[in-house]
């Protein structure tokens, strides 16, 4: 058997006034999603338990099989794991966004789209002015990622300082488009640790070269470090070992669900011109996607880009890059699975991303699936109203995916 996940991030919606009252599914030329849904069955699954933050992190690893609620220590872990970062017993790593704050507020969680290259230069340089300095009981470094998305590690001793990093409360910054920054800062015990660091980056990031230029051409320089997302190393079963043997392999631009693939002893393959934006090359992933299926039993391809259009509040953004991961991704995937036989494909977004709030939200999202062994029902069309009108749903989340690979063939209704 081969196995297809397709994942577009965010992609689930709510009727949208600009789409003339639909949804960004309803709104999108899909047809090869459609096909999906026609020939086998749409659903819908909640991939985020309701005393969890809604985000990629959570909802992933439900996706994939894995109740967040027994394995999830954190965001910023799953990245380092993708980033070969190394966490001790008493390691934490630290989600390390470079965010644009002008006047107070989250303007731009992304600092413009700043280029891993550019951010990899501060990055640099905040650890050379700050690394290796004592952070509560333990000691920091700073470890560049891709473009905006970074790591802050705190090496520690043991003590009572890790279990103060386990309770404070942190805030995802693409979660506060354009609000007071005041009202979410670090709180809790280790809080005025972490807002300390975030200040002192802000004199370091405004006096660097890279700022500088970024400004001189009319770019949002990144003002300063936004933590958030902490965590100590999970333990995961590896998906091969909890699922019958299957072999997998994951592609996706961002190091959160990368990480999770590692950690999951998938394959990780890194596609030329993936960014994890909208400008992503989707045609490659469908490409590198289509020749993974020869070498192992499952492939995953992660998409972010309807995710980062709905943090835009780009309706019609998001409805190109549905129409995108359809025509290069599924399409190819459809049509190249039945030649080896046996095969399953599944479209599902982690979580929703409404374009009303630009955040992500609780709630079911829509899946569809098709292969051999799913008997398709009357479904038409693959989006939010088709699911909601199935009797399909996986509550919670994580029982979809043993039921996807055939290992419980009698699905919830």
């Amino acid at each position: 058997m081969k196995y297809a996940i397709v994942i577009p991030d965010g992609s689930a919606d709510e009727p949208v006034a600009a789409l003339g009252g639909r949804t960004p599914l309803q709104a999108a030329h899909k047809p090869n999603m459609d096909r999906v849904a026609q020939q086998g069955v749409v659903g819908l699954a909640d991939n985020v338990p309701d005393r969890l933050t809604p985000a990629s992190d959570v909802a992933t690893l439900s996706l994939l099989g894995y109740d967040p609620l027994e394995v999830y220590t954190g965001r910023a872990p799953l990245e380092a794991a993708a980033m070969g970062l190394h966490l001790g017993p008493h390691d934490w790593a630290i989600r390390c966004n470079l965010v644009y704050v002008p006047d107070g507020h989250m303007r731009d969680f992304t600092a413009g789209h700043i280029s891993t290259e550019e951010a990899r230069e501060l990055i640099q340089a905040l650890q050379a002015a700050l690394g290796g300095r004592r952070l509560g009981g333990g000691v920091i470094e700073f470890h560049p990622g891709v473009q905006y998305r970074h790591i802050l590690l705190w090496r520690g001793s043991g003590g009572e300082d890790g279990a103060a990093l386990a309770a404070t409360r942190t805030q995802p910054p693409h979660d506060i488009p354009d609000r007071p920054i005041a009202e979410y800062l670090p709180s809790g015990p280790a809080g005025a640790w972490l807002q300390e660091l975030m200040e002192a980056s802000r004199p370091i990031l405004a006096a660097h070269p890279a700022n500088l230029r970024r400004q001189a051409a009319g770019q949002k320089p990144a003002t300063q470090i936004w933590l958030w997302g902490q965590g100590q190393a999970p333990r995961l079963t590896p998906f091969a070992e909890r699922f019958g043997g299957v072999r997998g392999a994951i592609i996706s631009a961002v190091d959160l669900v990368r990480g999770v693939g590692v950690l999951l002893g998938w394959h990780r393959i890194d596609v030329p011109g993936a960014t994890g934006y909208l400008d992503t090359n989707y045609a490659n992933k469908g490409r590198y996607a289509v020749e993974a299926l020869g070498a192992f039993d499952l492939v995953c391809v992660h998409i972010e880009a309807p995710d980062e259009a709905s943090h835009e509040g780009k309706a019609e953004e998001k409805v190109r890059a549905i129409e995108q991961i359809d025509a290069h991704i599924v399409g190819p995937l459809l049509d190249a699975l039945p030649r080896y036989g046996a095969y399953r494909l599944l479209v599902e977004p982690d979580h929703r991303t409404p374009l009303r709030t630009r955040a992500h939200a609780h709630g079911p999202v829509p899946f569809a699936a098709c292969g051999i062994g799913i008997e398709p029902d009357a479904a038409a069309a693959y989006d939010e109203a088709s699911a909601a009108a199935s009797a399909l749903r996986f509550q919670p989340g994580h029982t979809l995916m043993p039921w996807f690979l055939g290992l419980n063939q009698r699905p919830p209704r």
